[in-house]
């Protein structure tokens, strides 16, 4: 169970060791790790009556540090969680980090521009009559014809 348990204004801290073996042992080898990140987020969930929970980088790191096949069978977590039921996890020893909420500003979007380059070129290109053939504006030279290889021809004298 927990450690201390500290209140503050609305904030719950507490500090868990959380057992994570009898979990993982439930999965293969090779799915381990993931299934001890699970177990870690339902004990989390259970004990602070909450869905929202966000595991720390450190606390992350730990649990991914042997690999996938073999993830610590405990882990000593401090978890704070806030006002709006969200509860930050992360590792003894390392400060839990609150998400900073970012403001995105909608950018206006301007009126693409593509029209006029089109028309631009119309009025620049020089007038053809249908019974013209029109030639390609591309940036590439025009391919000009091969000459045509000449063919030895032997006279026989007589």
């Amino acid at each position: 169970m927990a450690k201390t348990a500290k209140a503050h204004a609305g904030k719950i801290e507490r500090s868990y060791v959380i057992p994570l073996r009898k979990e993982f042992q439930k999965a293969p080898p090779y799915k381990r790790a993931k299934k001890a990140g699970y177990a870690l987020r339902e004990f989390l969930q259970h004990h602070l009556k909450t869905d929202k929970v966000l595991i720390g980088k450190y606390l992350n790191l730990k649990i991914w540090e042997r690999g996938i096949k073999n993830p610590p069978h405990h882990v000593k977590v401090n978890v704070i969680k806030d006002e709006q039921g969200v509860a930050r996890a992360e590792l003894e020893g390392h400060p839990v980090i609150p998400v900073k909420k970012v403001k995105q500003e909608k950018k206006k979007a301007e009126p693409k521009k593509a029209s006029e380059p089109k028309a631009e070129a119309t009025k620049d290109a020089p007038a053809t009559s249908p019974s013209q053939p029109t030639q390609s504006t591309t940036t590439e030279p025009a391919a000009e014809p091969k000459p045509k290889k000449a063919k030895v021809v032997k006279k026989e004298e007589a």
